[in-house]
C-alpha cells in the first residue's frame, strides 16, 4: 500500500509528518527510476514521458513497478532468514498425521501453488 501510495492511515501528528518524509523518499527513489527507465529505453522514450510525466510523485510507475515485482517483495516479506520473523507461515501437514505449521521452510514445497499469496494487496486495507 505505501508504495503504490494508497496507504490509508494517516497515525498521529508525528506519523504524518513520518509519512510526508516516507512519501518525499518515495518521490526521490521512484524519480531516479523514472530517469534510468528513459536511460535504459531510449526507443521509448517518448512513451515513457507521456505515461509518466504528468504525475510529479509517480503514483502510475509505482503501481506498474508493484506489478512487476511484487512476487519477489510478498517473498521477501514472506520468507524472512530469521525463522521467527516471518509475516505468515503456511500450514503444511509435515507429518502427514496431523497439520503442522511451516517452521522451518517458508513454503510447503511439496505441495502445489507454493507461490506466496499476493491477492492481500487487493484486500481493502480496513479488512487486513
Amino acid at each position: 500500500d505505501i508504495v503504490r501510495g494508497k496507504d490509508l492511515f494517516l497515525g498521529n501528528t508525528y506519523e504524518s509528518a513520518q509519512r510526508k518524509k516516507l512519501q518525499q523518499n518515495l518521490k526521490t527513489i521512484f524519480g531516479d527510476i523514472y530517469e534510468e527507465l528513459k536511460k535504459k529505453k531510449k526507443e521509448k522514450k517518448e512513451e515513457i514521458e507521456a505515461r509518466y510525466k504528468k504525475d510529479p510523485y509517480y503514483f502510475k510507475l509505482r503501481e506498474d513497478w508493484w506489478t512487476a515485482n511484487r512476487h519477489t517483495v510478498w517473498e521477501a516479506i514472506t520468507c524472512s532468514a530469521d525463522k521467527g520473523n516471518a509475516y505468515f507461515h503456511a500450514t503444511c501437514g509435515g507429518d502427514s498425521t496431523s497439520p503442522s505449521v511451516a517452521q522451518n521452510q517458508c513454503r510447503c514445497s511439496d505441495k502445489p501453488n507454493t507461490d506466496p499469496p499476493t491477492y492481500f494487496d487487493y484486500v481493502p486495507q480496513y479488512l487486513r
